[in-house]
């Protein structure tokens, strides 16, 4: 008997399933936990700049912004108005951007 036949065959995925794949709907975010203690305060401003980076650039995409270049300072922050979310610095604008870039 070849080896190849001992393995077991993988789960289908969203990508091999024949019938496509219902997502669980309403999205539910994860319980929150705090942060862990001791750190200095520039680690949890960069922390929670980062997470905000991510929600954003996550809005944008669903949204149909791809491309960096899309994603002006107003555009990010009529997004985060929407989403709930305060007002982004530009520092944090310029996360978003490099976030969408490397994610390509």
């Amino acid at each position: 008997m070849p080896a190849a036949a001992l393995k077991p065959k993988p789960k289908p995925t969203q990508s091999t399933v024949k019938h496509p794949v219902l997502l669980d709907l309403p999205y539910e975010p994860v319980e929150k936990r705090p942060l862990p203690p001791g750190r200095p305060r520039e680690w949890y401003v960069t922390h929670n700049r980062r997470l905000k980076a991510m929600r954003l650039a996550i809005a944008l995409l669903d949204s149909g912004v791809y491309v960096p270049n899309q994603a002006r300072n107003e555009t990010i922050r009529s997004t985060a108005e929407q989403i709930g979310v305060h007002p982004p610095s530009d520092t944090t604008c310029h996360m978003v951007r490099a976030l969408m870039r490397y994610s390509r």
